[in-house]
Order: C-alpha cells, then structure tokens, then sequence
C-alpha cells in the first residue's frame, strides 16, 4: 500500500521544531512516519492532524470543552488541566493514565469513532514526550530552582527559570528504520508494558538535563541540541509503539507472533514502588548486611561491590552453584513491591536464596505477598539450595516480595530473588 503524501514529505524534509511545544510535532510525525503503511492509511484523514495538532491537546485545554475532553480522566472529574499528564507522578497513577487513554482510543476506534480516536491517541502521544523530555522528569523540581544551587548559574540567568530554556530549540527528530512493537493483546498488558518503556525513557532524559544545563550556561547551543535529541528520539520510538499498539488494538489485528515476546515479564528489569519515582529513596535503604539497597541485575557486596547473582540450586539430583543473567540482590529489612496489570498474568515464579558466599552464614524468611495477602514463605540458611516459588497471580494486582532476619549472622544476610518472573495467563 503506497504511503501518504504526508509521510513521504516527513520521511524526505527535516522536522524543524521549536520547545516542546512545537516539538511535540515533530517527534509525533517522526513516530506515525514509522508506522507500517497499512496502520497509517486506517489514520486516513486523521493522519495529519494527529501529528500537527491532536498531540498538542493537554496544552490546549482552555481553548474549549470540545478540546478539554480529550484530556479528562473520569477518575479526576470537572479538572481541566491535569499536571500529571505533563509531569510523570507514582507508578500507579502513571499506569492508570496510560491504561484510560490508550483504552479511550482504541474503544473509538473499535466503535468506528476515527475523530475521536486519534484525538486521544494525540492525548498519549503528549503524555509520553512530556514523560520524556529533560525539562519534565525532575521530581517536584519543575523549574529547576534547586538545580540553581547545585549547579550556579552565570549572571545572565540568575533569575531565569530553566525550564523553557532546557526544552526550548529547533532540531531534526528521526528514527529511522525503526520499527514498533506490539506491546500487548489488551489494554491493561499494552499500558503496563508501556509504562515500562517509559520508565526507561524518563531516566535517559534525566541523564540529559545537567548536560544541557552546562551547555545552556557555556552558551553551547551544539551541545544542548544533541543532549535534547537523545531524549526526543528516544521518546519517538516509545510514541511510535503506542500509536502501532493503538491501532492493532483498535483495528482488532493482533498478530499472535508478534506477542511472543510478552509470555513473560522480567520483574528484575522493572522498578519496584519502593524505588520513588525510579530512584531509591534513603528511606528505602536497609541495615543488613550492610548500608545500602536493592540492586537489580547484581548483588552490592558490602554496599557498593556489584558482583554478579549466584545462588545454590539443586539439579540432576545434586546441588550445583548457578549464576544467573537475571535477578535483584538485597538484604533483610527489605519489600520490593510491584505492579501487576489484572488479569493479565497467570502465575510469579523465582528462584529465592541467599548468596552461596557472601550469605553462607546468613539465614533469612523469603515471603510473597499478593495484595497484602501471604501466597508463599520459605526459611533459608545459607548452606541450603534456594527455593523456586510459583505463585498463582489470579486477582493480583499488587505483588510484594519480603526478605526478613531469620537467623544466622545478619551481616551475611544477602538476599537474593533471582530469576523473578510474571507468567502470562493463557487459554
């Protein structure tokens, strides 16, 4: 199926923008131009719209209630303008607007509403760039008066307010060859792998934000491009997922292939609620073994060591040491508390134990909680194989996991969950 007009002229012409006003436009029509032809030709007329002016709708809110609407959420009613749509808050609350709009567009779309639903998928496509973009994922520090302090600006911006500065420029967005993932069968799956990928996103554009504002200082306008563009390429390709999900979703063409990769969900990948605004907060960190927190992907040896996650299992009728690629080590004093879409994961399996070295004098409880109901315990010491659980998920919408002193010498109490996975319900 031949492309657009539209598209051609955007894959062929630079996408010039300035702030993120105008470049909420460019990197939306940089993730449609990425949509396979057929997806885009469902857009039909609302292509072109959606990438100009439906995904500019939050910031249009007082121009009318027949644009306001498209930015409402029933659970907040009679507010016009909701922050959190342009400041990413708590996980939950990330997840349920994410799961309100993406379900807003793909019910318009599957009522044969198109109007409607390409003005919502511009509502999600704002949300996500905003989520994105280095001048919006500083926690309550909108403004950036605090990094004011840390960082002492030149006299020419003493009394400047960063945040129009750390977004504002013109810049080509482009992804490429890129092309999107079906991110789930449902809403709730889709919002929640969603959320994932743009927990990832929101941390890479914190990694831009001290760079620009060096670079906004030293009047190197080069760099704060660049550093920019990190953050707006990386938010197309998250927007460029959503819009493809929207519309499988809502087309009601959804390749059972293409959801494969979903079986499972990596809960050592994700951020853990405790992790506030995905950063672990002091009140987070534990006292045994040792000053520090829980660390996905290793285990912290004295608090600041990372060494990979091993633990004692038992196979082919033995007891053998294994390393594996996947897992949080942590110490006792300590909950990891999850996220789960409803109804969309059947069983949480993991394997839990404690450090074949580092914890061989150590003992500790392992305990899963389901919505503040125990599902499963075991008591370990460290000479003993791990434990793997598997816990039945049905109605679970909260999952916690508890590593508590049990016995043994507390300073050899490295825990660890290795291998901690959802397992999608099937048919």
């Amino acid at each position: 199926m031949k492309k657009p007009v539209l598209v051609l002229l955007i894959c062929c012409a630079p996408l010039l923008a300035g702030a993120w006003g105008e470049p909420h436009k460019a990197i939306t029509q940089a993730a449609l131009a990425a949509l396979p032809a057929d997806e885009q030709a469902l857009l039909g007329a609302e292509l072109a719209p959606l990438g100009s002016s439906y995904c500019l709708i939050p910031d249009r809110v007082y121009e009318g209630k027949e644009v306001a609407r498209y930015a409402m959420m029933d659970s907040h009613p009679g507010i016009t303008y909701l922050v959190s749509l342009h400041l990413p808050a708590q996980q939950p609350e990330n997840y349920a607007i994410l799961r309100f709009f993406m379900g807003k567009a793909v019910a318009a779309f599957q009522a044969g509403n198109l109007g409607d639903a390409a003005r919502y998928a511009g509502t999600v496509a704002h949300v996500l760039e905003d989520w994105s973009c280095p001048a919006h994922v500083v926690p309550g520090d909108n403004m950036f008066t605090l990094f004011q302090q840390f960082l002492p600006p030149p006299d020419a911006m003493r009394n400047k307010l960063l945040h129009g500065p750390v977004e504002a420029g013109k810049f080509a967005v482009t992804i490429g060859d890129f092309k999107p993932t079906l991110l789930g069968a449902t809403v709730d799956e889709a919002a929640f792998n969603l959320l994932q990928r743009l927990n990832a996103a929101t941390i890479l554009a914190r990694a831009q934000t001290i760079p620009i504002i060096q670079a906004l200082y030293a009047g190197d306008t080069n760099a704060v491009t660049i550093a920019q563009l990190k953050a707006a390429t990386r938010g197309a390709t998250v927007v460029a997922d959503a819009l493809h999900t929207i519309l499988c979703l809502g087309a009601q063409q959804v390749d059972a292939g293409a959801l494969a990769h979903l079986n499972t969900v990596d809960l050592a990948q994700c951020w853990p609620l405790e992790a506030t605004n995905l950063f672990f907060s002091q009140q987070t960190f534990f006292s045994k073994p040792c000053w520090g927190h829980a660390y996905m992907g290793g285990v912290l040896e004295g608090g600041s060591n990372a060494v990979p996650i091993k633990l004692r299992v038992e196979e082919n009728g033995g007891v053998v040491v294994k390393e594996f690629a996947s897992g949080i080590g942590t110490g006792t004093r300590s909950s990891l508390t999850y996220l789960v879409p409803a109804g969309v994961y059947r069983h949480f399996t993991v394997f839990a134990g404690l450090h074949p070295e580092l914890g061989a004098k150590g003992g500790v409880e392992f305990a899963i909680f389901g919505d503040d109901k125990k599902l499963a315990s075991v008591a370990l010491i460290g000479d003993q194989p791990a434990h793997r659980f598997d816990c039945d998920l049905a109605g679970v919408t909260n999952l916690q996991l508890v590593a508590t002193g049990k016995s043994g010498d507390p300073k050899a109490n490295y825990a660890i969950w290795a291998e901690p996975r959802l397992v999608k319900r099937t048919e």
